[in-house]
């Protein structure tokens, strides 16, 4: 095996990108490469402390910066992009999470409107132990502290959109973008549908760690330091995103209101098992009912998203996205030598 090419991108400040589609190609890469990258957290590093709120420091609509687009050569509609997160790091030793008033789960919003005031804005920083792998939990209220395992995923993986459509980076749809699900860590790949020439792919929105669910609406937001393989599938359709570990596949689903992003998932989910596994329709909806585990991605974003996975183990021995996890995951090894 040749070693891949390896292409580090350390954005400036200028180079983010605040959307998916309508931004102009960071760089071109061919299938196979390896992109080293940092990207900064989703207030672009701009909350520093308690002092520093958000609807102050920051300014909407630019969150959620974005490194890349890229531009996958030979990718075209119809095909997919296969990302493997060879590795997420922390690139700082502290975090940063966030109320927002009229966002989140157990709030007002601008669209559940109610006769109630927006919660308070307050930050809490999280102090981050990289060599022992942890996250401290300082309680704003009282002395209180809790020590979590760092558990490092990116909110934000996609392409461009069909159709001219050009996203706001907090929106997650089908082409990807502000999913938010922690199944998006190191080992994983990730299929995302190709709707445009090139693709497109950018990433960002590291989190040291995050709950199902992302109640609040914002994790343990931190800027990464990530490592990625890119491939391309040719003549392989991915109708949602997809993603593929050692154990899962795993299906997601972005829609409002909750039950639609639920079945989107569930749906997606079966339509795999019959496409690679084997299974007629219902056998795979029976198949899919009694084995599938149903993580909640985020309940804030524009879109929820929920996910769809299930054991490998009791799958039957079929190739899925032609082996294509299996052979990153081998590329991946090969780096960390």
């Amino acid at each position: 095996m040749t070693d891949p090419r390896i292409l580090t991108v350390r954005p400036e400040p200028d180079q983010y990108a605040w959307t998916f589609g309508g931004a102009a190609p960071l760089a071109r890469i061919a299938p196979g490469t390896v992109l080293d990258l940092y990207t900064e957290d989703c207030f672009a590093g701009r909350v520093r402390s308690e002092k520093d709120l958000v609807s102050e420091v920051c300014e909407f609509p630019f969150l959620n910066p974005q490194t890349g687009p890229f531009h996958i050569e030979g990718a075209e509609p119809g095909d997919t992009v296969a990302v493997h997160f060879v590795s997420i790091e922390p690139a700082r030793d502290w975090a940063a999470s966030t109320t927002v008033p009229l966002f989140g789960a157990l709030t007002s919003t601008h669209t559940t409107a109610t006769l109630q005031p927006p919660l308070p804005e307050r930050v809490w920083i999280w102090q981050l132990d990289r060599a022992r792998g942890t996250a401290l939990f300082q309680a704003r209220d009282n002395d209180l502290q809790v020590e979590l395992p760092l558990d490092p995923m990116h909110g934000t993986v996609g392409v461009a959109p069909a159709s001219l459509e050009v996203r706001s980076a907090l929106v997650p749809d089908a082409h990807g973008g502000n999913m938010d699900t922690p199944e998006m860590r190191a080992g994983v790949t990730c299929y995302l549908g190709v709707n445009v020439e090139g693709a497109l792919l950018s990433l960002g929105d590291g989190h040291a760690r995050q709950g199902e669910g992302e109640t609040c609406g914002v994790a343990v937001e931190c800027a990464m330091n990530t490592v990625v393989v890119v491939d391309l599938l040719k003549d392989v359709a991915t109708p949602w995103p997809r993603l593929e570990s050692d154990t899962h596949i795993i299906s997601t689903g972005s829609a409002r209101p909750l039950e639609d992003a639920f079945r989107i998932s569930q749906l997606d989910l079966v339509q795999w098992l019959v496409r690679d596994y084997g299974f007629s329709e219902l056998d795979a909806y029976q198949f899919a009912t009694q084995t599938v585990e149903s993580p909640l991605a985020n309940v804030c974003d524009t879109n929820y998203t929920c996910v769809a996975k299930l054991r490998k183990q009791w799958l039957p021995a079929r190739e899925t996205y032609r082996g294509v996890h299996a052979r990153l995951r081998e590329t991946a090894r090969a780096l960390s030598r």
